[in-house]
């Protein structure tokens, strides 16, 4: 699925299933949930907590929860995804050709 497809999808979805978007400040309240629960499952799942007993550790269900979100907050802000990632990736790459290959940090083992 493209961002363009992805964008186009959540709007349906949002539109038909959903009747409208909550208000920018309201999805953004929910992004930071979100974000919230891929942090608890990462800390638990790669740093030094375990999970609780039947807790919900989806990491896949989560991020695509904050990508739903986040494609909302485009999608009501009339930001096109596509057109964003591309610049932004030309951007780091402009930036960024040489910084990350001349970190001794990331060549250390």
């Amino acid at each position: 699925m493209s961002l363009n497809q992805l964008q186009e999808d959540v709007d349906a979805w949002v539109k038909t299933i959903g009747v409208r978007y909550f208000s920018e400040l309201t999805n953004l309240g929910i992004l930071m949930e979100e974000v919230g629960e891929v942090a608890r499952i990462m800390t638990r799942r790669y740093g030094d907590q375990s999970f609780k007993e039947n807790e919900k550790n989806d990491l896949g269900d989560e991020l695509a929860d904050v990508l739903f979100v986040l494609t909302c907050i485009a999608n009501q802000t009339g930001v096109d995804l596509t057109e964003s990632m591309r610049r932004n990736l030309e951007k780091k790459t402009l930036r960024d050709t040489n910084r990350h290959r001349n970190n001794p940090k990331l060549h250390s083992s």
